[in-house]
């Protein structure tokens, strides 16, 4: 399995919304809650393939809402 990366949200509803929007643009992901050793607002993150790293990238700067960050999962 390839690399995961982790997308920090400030509230479920947004992670809602960022998932179904990936998985409409054909990008696998898929929501999880958050590792316990990683800080959020919110108890849910979505997770993806770092090879969708550059298209997830782009997507998210035309959100209407900010994100709280992209990590790399040490869990792959």
């Amino acid at each position: 399995m390839s690399q995961e990366m982790i997308l920090l949200v400030h509230t479920s509803g947004h992670a809602f919304s960022i998932e179904k929007a990936l998985n409409n643009r054909k990008i696998a992901c898929r929501l999880t809650p958050i590792p316990r050793k990683v800080s959020s607002d919110c108890g849910i993150c979505v997770r993806f393939e770092a090879i969708h790293l550059s298209v997830v990238e782009d997507f998210i700067h035309t959100l209407p809402f900010e994100i709280q960050g992209i990590i790399e999962s040490d869990e792959s």
